[in-house]
């Protein structure tokens, strides 16, 4: 396995796998990365916990790693979004893929590792990570750590995503339509409650309506 102390770390983001529309992501800075297409308005923020990578002027650590919820979390992909049409809940994914192999990058007991993480954390992941092209994703509503919903104005962009997102809702009609749809209060009863294919089918993902997200965890060290 290689050295990964001969490595660094570049974050890029971009509206397509074409590096030609990627911008460079400014790691635990408060200067979130926005990101536009004809069917997205975003705005992404990186954080990683003890952070060597470039720029080699990147901050080692941010604010958020301060925080009581995120303490012992190494990184967070936080992010807000507007649609520019209505998307079903059971067909937004989020997860990784990669154009080349990895298999021969994986450590040892990887597998068993990913049925744990199967089991304790996310049922509903699913993919390959030993293919040609590897993946695991997994539906957003059941696989987000954290899921808010947004005011419904239609107004422009997305606020920037640098601050610590909470699960629940703002306004009046973010509210309403979490409690219409009978979703749970709580981060974790809601990626249960979300592992339920008819009741991702049931969400609409509104064009126009902001929506926050964080995913984050204590396992995966970006320096190692």
């Amino acid at each position: 396995m290689a050295d990964p102390s001969k490595f660094h770390v570049r974050v890029t983001a971009g509206p397509s796998y074409d590096p030609a529309t990627h911008q460079i992501v400014h790691v635990n800075t408060s200067n979130p990365t926005s990101i536009t297409s004809s069917a997205i308005s975003s705005s992404v923020s990186v954080r990683i916990q003890n952070y060597r990578g470039l720029p080699t002027d990147s901050p080692s650590t941010c604010a958020y790693f301060s925080d009581l919820m995120h303490k012992t979390d190494l990184y967070s992909i936080s992010f807000s979004f507007k649609l520019t049409k209505d998307i079903n809940g059971a067909d937004l994914q989020f997860g990784n893929d990669f154009d080349k192999p990895i298999k021969d990058r994986l450590p040892p007991g990887f597998n068993a590792a990913l049925r744990c993480v199967r089991w304790a954390i996310d049922p509903g992941l699913d993919g390959d990570v030993y293919a040609e092209k590897p993946f695991l994703y997994g539906p957003l509503l059941s696989s987000i750590n954290v899921f808010r919903v947004g005011e419904g104005d239609n107004k422009g962009d997305v606020a920037a995503a640098d601050d610590v997102i909470h699960e629940g809702a703002d306004g009046e009609s973010g509210e309403e339509i979490r409690k219409n749809a009978g979703v749970p209060a709580d981060g974790q009863k809601r990626m249960k409650h979300f592992l339920d294919e008819k009741h991702r089918k049931a969400w609409i993902f509104e064009a126009g309506r902001e929506y926050s997200c964080d995913f984050y965890n204590p396992y995966l060290d970006f320096n190692g």
